[in-house]
This record gives C-alpha cells, structure tokens and sequence, in this order.
C-alpha cells in the first residue's frame, strides 16, 4: 500500500513537471528583446542636471498633436533618411522621434537613440519593447561624447540644443559636434531642429530657445558646414550640416 502511493506520487511529480516544461499553446510570442545598451566607463563626465529636461517630465513632450507641428516626414526628407540608412539621434530623451526613425529605415537599417540621462535610456527601451524595434539601440552617451559608431548617414538633434550648451565650458557643445562629425560618413548629414524665437507655441520659454546663427557657428568651429536650412512650420527651424 505504500508502495502504491509512493508510485502514484512519483507519476504525479513528474506529470507536474513535463506540463511546467511546456508554454501554454495560447501563449501569445513574446516581442524581441532591444539590442544591447551601450554604457559609460564610470570615470566619464557627469552631465550638468540643471540644464537637462526632467524625465518625470517627459508626457510634456509627447502631445497628441506634435506628429502635426513637428513634421517628422519633412525633417527625415531634408537629412535624406531612407530605407537602409544608419542614423544617431542625438539627445533622444524618451524617443518619441525614434519609432519614425525606426519605420523609414526599416529592417535593413539601424538606429542609435542616444542620451546622457539613464532615466532616458530606460525609457527608450520600454518604448523599444514596446513597439518591437527591432532596429534600434540605445546608446547612454556623455556631455561632449555621443559614443556613436562610424559610418552614419545621418545624426538628428531635435528640440534639444540648449541642453547640449554648458555655460561653464563654451567650448563643450563644439566637441560634441566634432565628436559627431567623426562618426559621419563622407556625405553624412546633422539636422539641428529647434524652435524659432518668441514664445508662441509649444517648446521652452523665449529665453531658451537657440538663434540658428548660435548653432550654425558651432557647427563651423566643428568643422561643418551649412547644406540647408528651412522652416518647420509653424514653430521651429531646421538646419542640415555636412562635412565640407
């Protein structure tokens, strides 16, 4: 009789085990993870936090109707983005821009969504995971060193100029640019879109917004020139640089 029981427990163990070993056949697949987050060695630079835009912030920047104001199609057009382009953004923050990105290279492209907050990178991710882009990378850069690979088509900075200004060191923003230039390929293009002056509309208060002059003769102490510049309308601008 013990013998018995021991065996009808036995049986019932192992049935126990062979149904865990196997996902439910309802189970839904699970998305593809991101691919890898590159990270800063410890002895980098930390960024100035009083210049940076709070994470817990962040719904601020995704309005419903910024795809209307922001004309990502017009901006991805100017910096000659296409199926198959490699691109950085630079200063991403919580990546709305990125699935754009994402979508116009598509599969046999990449994408690096890059910035210095950890809190931001996360971000990314969750949005990575969450819409399955599979073409994306988060990159976690520092203040003056996006740490982007060579051989991009193309590297956009998007309503995010005056963060990457640090009055204390003027010369900070120029070697970002020179660090960015490097990482372009010959006919690579940096779009810099910001809003334009006056405090109409949404973005940052008239005292933070950049004149294009500012980050024209930034990109000429990096060693870029301008290619284009054009109007985003109705609230902002857009400059493309290229090497000379």
């Amino acid at each position: 009789m013990i013998r018995s029981r021991a065996a009808v427990l036995l049986v019932a163990m192992l049935a126990g085990t062979s149904a865990a070993a196997q996902p439910p056949r309802s189970q839904p697949p699970r998305p593809r993870a991101p691919l890898p987050t590159t990270t800063v060695p410890p002895d980098q630079p930390k960024p100035n936090k009083a210049r940076l835009f709070p994470p817990q912030d962040l719904g601020l920047l995704e309005p419903p109707d910024r795809d209307q104001w922001q004309k990502p199609d017009q901006i991805m057009d100017a910096l000659l983005i296409a199926e198959g382009s490699v691109v950085a953004e630079v200063g991403a923050g919580g990546g709305w821009f990125t699935p754009w990105l994402s979508r116009r290279v598509g599969p046999n492209g990449r994408i690096y969504a890059e910035d210095i907050q950890t809190q931001m990178i996360e971000e990314i991710v969750r949005r990575v995971r969450r819409e399955n882009l599979s073409n994306v990378v988060p990159v976690l850069g520092t203040p003056q060193d996006p740490r982007l690979p060579d051989g991009l088509d193309a590297v956009l900075i998007v309503n995010s100029y005056h963060e990457l200004e640090d009055p204390a060191d003027p010369q900070a923003v120029v070697t970002l640019f020179k660090n960015i230039a490097r990482s372009l390929k010959s006919q690579g293009r940096v779009g810099v879109v910001d809003f334009t002056a006056g405090a109409g509309g949404p973005g940052p208060s008239a005292d933070e917004r950049v004149d294009p002059q500012t980050v024209i003769k930034t990109a000429a102490e990096a060693g870029l020139q301008l290619i284009k510049r054009e109007a985003v309308q109705p609230f902002e601008y857009l400059l493309a640089f290229g090497k000379p």
